[in-house]
């Protein structure tokens, strides 16, 4: 799957692995496209800029690569993903592509 069209589950279990998170529930405890105790240090960390264009969040770590996002977690998770895992992920088909 595209790390850009990553959303949900999928986007946090694909965040899980880039921490080396192992003992990753799909149950809504890892959330780190949407909790801000999760994602914030990650971005943090990385230097993750964020910026809203007036319709949607983009997030780049390099001048060259932008992801976008319906919300500054999802776009800094989708851009922190693609920095460690690249532009594709395998993403397990338990956890759905949502």
């Amino acid at each position: 799957m595209k790390t850009s069209d990553l959303t949900g589950v999928a986007l946090d279990w694909a965040v899980a692995k880039c921490e080396k998170n192992w003992a990753f529930e799909p149950d809504g405890c890892d959330s780190y496209s949407t909790d801000w105790q999760l994602g914030g240090p990650i971005i943090e960390r990385g230097r993750i800029e964020l910026e809203h264009d007036g319709f949607q969040w983009w997030a780049r770590i390099r001048a060259d690569e932008d992801f976008s996002g319906p919300t500054p977690l999802v776009a800094a998770m989708r851009c922190y993903v693609a920095s460690v895992l690249g532009d594709e992920v395998d993403v397990p088909e338990e956890l759905g592509h949502t």
